[in-house]
């Protein structure tokens, strides 16, 4: 009868990796060898997401309009959100002290730039990807970014 295999994760390594993501407040971490490789994700507790809502109720002023318009979704699901593509710190203007990519009530055309993305010393502009109005910016200039987050609604 053969001995079953033992499994090549070395479970301890990855509770170390997952303690250091909890004393570091880092949100993924990844070590390698040259045969192999583990990556540690924590998701940010939900109450991180408070914020975003207080952005949606500012929506009705800062576009200007009467009191009666609802504030737009803030959740990835919305059809019109665009989605952060990777991990990173985003920024809403080109270079300090220049007028922002984007405003809210903005028309913005397909593939124009909504903002940059910088990761690993690398600005990535993200373009937009459909034609519309901006409806709701949901990041802060300068705040960092999960992969998959909601950056901004496009109606």
């Amino acid at each position: 009868m053969a001995e079953p295999e033992k499994s090549p994760v070395d479970s301890e390594l990855v509770h170390r990796l997952a303690r250091l993501l909890e004393e570091t407040g880092l949100s993924e971490l990844e070590y390698a060898t040259d045969h192999w490789r583990i990556r540690v994700v924590r998701q940010p507790p939900a109450a991180a997401a408070a914020p975003a809502p207080a952005a949606a109720a500012a929506l009705p002023a800062a576009a200007g309009t009467s009191g009666t318009v609802a504030p737009a979704p803030t959740d990835a699901s919305h059809p019109g959100a665009v989605l952060s593509p990777m991990v990173g710190t985003v920024y809403l203007l080109p270079e300090p002290g220049a007028p922002p990519f984007v405003a809210v009530g903005k028309e913005v055309k397909a593939g124009e730039t909504l903002l940059i993305i910088e990761a690993m010393k690398v600005m990535n502009p993200l373009p937009a990807p459909r034609a519309g109005r901006v409806a709701v910016i949901l990041v802060e200039n300068g705040a960092p970014v999960e992969y998959g987050a909601a950056l901004m609604i496009i109606e």
